[in-house]
């Protein structure tokens, strides 16, 4: 289905239930692209099997419901635990981040 942004206004949820039932939603507007409206998904889970960081961080270090701040050694051992179990679940230890800014400059250094 495409629809112009101005007739979507007033009816994005109906539009949404669209996308949830698997049906193409594209939302046009004169001289750009058309925009999709689709269902996200984690990354490297399924629907059914939503990531729930935060009751995994409460099993490696119980948090107090008085919201505190986290000690510096509460910290740590959270720090140290999370590199710990990062291997177990496959994640990658990201960018490096002096490279993390390059697609900003040429070969030669200089600004893009």
């Amino acid at each position: 289905m495409r629809i112009s942004i101005a007739e979507a206004e007033g009816k994005l949820a109906e539009l949404v239930k669209l996308a949830e039932r698997g049906e193409e939603v594209l939302l046009t507007q004169t001289g750009s692209p058309p925009v999709r409206l689709e269902i996200v998904y984690p990354v490297s889970e399924g629907p059914d099997e939503a990531y729930n960081a935060t009751a995994e961080l409460a099993e490696i270090l119980p948090l107090s419901s008085k919201r505190t701040p986290l000690s510096p050694e509460e910290k740590r051992k959270l720090f140290d635990e999370i590199r710990r179990l990062a291997p177990e679940k496959g994640l990658s230890p990201g960018p490096d981040a002096a490279r993390s800014q390059d697609f900003l400059y040429d070969e030669d250094g200089l600004p893009k």
